[in-house]
């Protein structure tokens, strides 16, 4: 699956769940889009794991300045 951004990849899978819940895809159809909606929920959470390792939490304001502390 090529690089996709995360709100795509979500826009994608929410799609996928909308045409499931319709219940009026046969049953390889509903496998294929299980199968694709399985992909973009790990494009997805590695996307977000990518963010957790990034963000930073403010601890406080000292003398030297902000106090940074990772999320992690």
């Amino acid at each position: 699956m090529k690089e996709k951004k995360f709100e795509e990849a979500l826009g994608e899978l929410e799609q996928i769940v909308q045409e499931m819940e319709l219940g009026e895809l046969s049953l390889e159809e509903s496998f294929k889009k299980f199968e694709k909606g399985n992909a973009l929920a790990k494009v997805c959470a590695g996307k977000l794991t990518e963010v957790e390792k990034k963000v930073k939490v403010l601890k406080g304001i000292s003398e030297e300045g902000p106090e940074w502390e990772d999320l992690t």
